[in-house]
């Protein structure tokens, strides 16, 4: 049955500005269901000027509306300043009167260098205008609160226990691991509570979690350091709480696109010191939109899928006498061919191939763009594709036969594409499960998305790549 609603962003906009209708009137109070009409205030803090705040104002000052326009486009305003609203309403309705702050972290759209970074590899990269949102506050308490939209849990982070729990979820590890990672490196730490809300897609490939951990550190950052922490020390904090306090493999493209903002490329051959350069070009000049698909499947219990692409190229760099595949090359590994397919196994040859040639595609997609040359591009993002699906091969796992989503969606798309005559696709981010990225034409994604509504019956949304990564709104007006 399709959905009352046309897309994701419409149905945030129909639930936010029916919550922001109702909750303009009447305060919902929790003792015991009790209603109580009135108004919503805070005193909101700021470098510059200091005052009382209604809540249901807040969001009118000229500042902030000047961030959220930054943010999200003139588009888009009325949408995200209705999504905000809600979320300050419901703050207020479990936290009551304080000083409060507003911050976004995006998610990313990974265009080239599939699963290299962890290898010391090359990528591009970009934070898109889905992200979690939070509205946060400082306490004198050694606690993080946090509570998110839709979920009943509120989590609670005792701030004197920073080891590793085995009664933590996801959630309460991220936030504990993080808290850890800012001890670990020197910085500050304190209490807060927050209320977060997020449009990325959950387990998709849009890098949710990292999304999650970068709006973390910058409260954290805001709160009790200043504002001092850059995108490589935040994204290094949150590489640190997955890898030790979630168990998940991940390199550090993630938490750097979504710290960082923009459309990016990184260069990971010291990755204590990632080269991170701008790149200027807009698809849209061009007359081209990013669309994500939602292809059914999700990453949630792919762990071991992932760790097993850098723990097989690390075995082949190892065979090479080196300890990642960076710095090593294809002519190296044919002269020990043999060995290397005896000891590591075929897939891993494969995958080492992938990182060789995808390592320098992204160069190739680098010197395209900078030149505005898109037709030169778009073939480089259906190579980089292939390599993935037959070389890197993740997108289905190996055991899978009744159910591979993002193949079928790749399918489809490279039908339409080749009906078009233009265009590119690929499987987006980890791969295995989540979404695939197609690039195309403004005019005909309309009819691409018909098309993936009728075939897959999933969502797919236009993104657009944002200026800005992780931010405290208030530091943006």
């Amino acid at each position: 049955m399709e959905p009352p609603y046309k897309n994701l962003r419409n149905l945030l906009e129909y639930w936010d500005l029916a919550l922001y209708a109702y909750t303009k009137v009447w305060h919902i109070g929790e003792e015991g269901g009790s209603i109580r009409s009135g108004s919503l205030h805070t005193t909101h803090f700021q470098e510059g000027f200091c005052m009382t705040q209604d809540f249901n104002t807040y969001l009118e000052q000229p500042e902030i509306v000047s961030a959220l326009t930054r943010l999200y486009g003139e588009n888009q305003l009325t949408e995200q300043t209705a999504r905000y609203r809600s979320l300050l309403n419901a703050y207020a309705s479990h936290h009551g009167q304080g000083s409060i702050k507003l911050f976004s972290a995006p998610g990313r759209t990974e265009i080239g260098g599939n699963h290299t970074d962890h290898n010391h590899g090359k990528v591009l990269t970009g934070s898109i205008d889905l992200d979690t949102i939070a509205v946060a506050a400082p306490t004198e308490e050694k606690v993080i609160t946090l509570r998110s939209e839709g979920y009943e849990k509120t989590y609670s982070i005792d701030l004197s226990q920073l080891e590793v729990s085995s009664e933590d979820d996801g959630t309460a590890g991220l936030i504990r691991g993080i808290a850890s990672g800012f001890v670990e490196k020197g910085y500050a730490i304190g209490g807060f509570r927050a209320y977060v809300s997020s449009s990325v897609y959950s387990a998709s490939g849009l890098s949710s979690s990292a999304s999650f951990e970068m709006l973390i550190c910058s409260i954290l950052n805001e709160f009790y350091n200043e504002g001092k922490l850059d995108a490589v020390q935040m994204g290094k904090i949150g590489k640190y709480a997955e890898n030790k306090f979630w168990n998940k493999p991940s390199g550090l493209l993630d938490q750097i696109a979504c710290a960082h903002g923009g459309l990016i490329s990184i260069d990971f051959a010291d990755p204590e010191t990632p080269v991170i350069e701008h790149v200027s070009y807009r698809f849209a000049d061009d007359g081209y939109s990013l669309v994500i698909v939602n292809t059914g499947g999700n990453h949630a219990d792919l762990t071991e899928d992932y760790a097993a692409v850098p723990r097989e190229m690390f075995a082949v760099a190892k065979l090479l006498g080196a300890d990642v595949c960076r710095g090593t090359s294809p002519e190296a590994l044919y002269a020990k061919l043999p060995e290397i397919r005896e000891k590591a196994g075929d897939r891993a040859v494969l995958r080492a191939l992938h990182f060789f040639e995808e390592n320098h595609r992204v160069d190739g997609m680098l010197e395209a763009l900078r030149a505005d040359d898109l037709q030169a591009f778009l073939p480089l993002i259906t190579a980089s594709g292939n390599s993935s699906w037959k070389w890197l091969q993740n997108v289905y796992r190996p055991e899978a036969t009744l159910h591979q989503e993002v193949a079928i969606a790749l399918a489809i798309t490279e039908r339409y594409i080749q009906q078009l005559g233009k265009g590119a696709c690929r499987v987006h981010g980890g791969g295995f499960a989540g979404v695939i990225l197609a690039i195309l034409p403004q005019a005909d994604v309309p009819a691409y998305q018909e098309l993936i509504r009728v075939t897959l019956g999933t969502e797919s949304l236009e993104i657009q790549v944002r200026a800005d990564g992780a931010v405290c709104l208030e530091r943006l007006a």
